[in-house]
């Protein structure tokens, strides 16, 4: 028997100081599970926790009050794969806090308080697959270039939110998007959603339900059609509208025809006038030679 315990001395041992090592590295109120998870989920923080281990793979922070996050927090922790701030009192973003995060594959920013995600906020995070921005009841703007340089993102959640209108482009410039929520939010049908409902009917796999269950509101008496029952036709006023630059165009075009007219005008009377100087002068030479 004793052989057997001195031969398990050293595994032992090696054990001890691992789950010792573990307890030192996790955060007090805290659980660690694994060596490069920490879970600090629904422990009511209002600020992230001290003592973070730096080489953490998973951060769960959900069900907390925390308000904000450092701008050179993902600084520290470069093998983060995984953060989890769900359900927090987030109301922004400071750009370039998520630009430093090459290695983030998974974002859960819902349901907080953000009011807009504007240019920059995720940098140019290249490893960035899933990016959950749905149940923030105050969202109502996000930047055309909010999602620029997300390359390899596939998913993409933005339902529940308080969109009225989203820019295409925001939508094209995601090469690797397979999924988009967009359910739930106050669209409105009006001319600047025309496009957004194009790409909608064109890319209508991307949505788990397809464009069943949307709807918009008509700006004319709010009241709510579903997009099922719309059709290019419906926007067709749309594409006669003219746009401020438009009018500029229409009125230096129409300037800019004015002006050619009175100086063509100016140079037919010019020549014509000067003709008839010519004419009378030859007549004039005429009438001297047969004297």
């Amino acid at each position: 028997m004793l052989p057997c315990v001195y031969r398990l001395q050293p595994v032992l041992a090696l054990l001890s100081f691992t789950l010792l090592t573990q307890g030192e590295n996790c955060p007090a109120t805290c659980l660690c599970p694994d060596p490069h998870t920490v879970d600090c989920s629904g422990r009511g923080l209002t600020r992230l926790p001290d003592e973070i281990p730096l080489d953490v793979r998973r951060l769960l922070l959900a069900d907390n009050w925390i308000p904000r996050i450092p701008s050179d927090f993902l600084v520290l922790y470069s093998d983060l794969v995984y953060l989890d701030l769900r359900n927090n009192s987030l109301s922004h973003i400071e750009p370039g806090t998520l630009s430093t995060s090459s290695r983030l594959v998974f974002l859960d920013l819902g349901s907080n308080n953000l009011t807009e995600i504007p240019k920059g906020t995720f940098g140019e995070s290249r490893s960035l697959i899933k990016l959950r921005l749905g149940n923030n009841p105050y969202l109502s703007m996000i930047n055309e270039d909010a999602f620029m340089g997300l390359t390899s993102l596939r998913e993409l959640e933005l339902e529940r939110n308080a969109l009225s209108g989203l820019q295409v482009s925001a939508l094209s410039q995601l090469p690797s998007l397979r999924v988009v929520r967009l359910e739930g939010n106050p669209w409105v049908c009006n001319c600047n959603f025309a496009n957004l409902f194009t790409w909608l009917v064109e890319n209508s796999h991307k949505l788990p339900n397809g464009i069943e269950g949307m709807e918009c509101s008509l700006p004319t008496d709010g009241r709510h059609v579903p997009l099922s029952q719309l059709s290019q036709d419906s926007f067709r006023e749309c594409q006669i509208t003219l746009t401020l630059t438009d009018f500029f165009i229409i009125i230096f075009s129409g300037i800019s025809v004015s002006v050619a007219a009175i100086m063509a005008s100016f140079f037919l009377a010019s020549t014509v006038h000067c003709f008839q100087r010519w004419s009378k002068g030859t007549k004039g030479d005429e009438e001297e030679s047969e004297e």
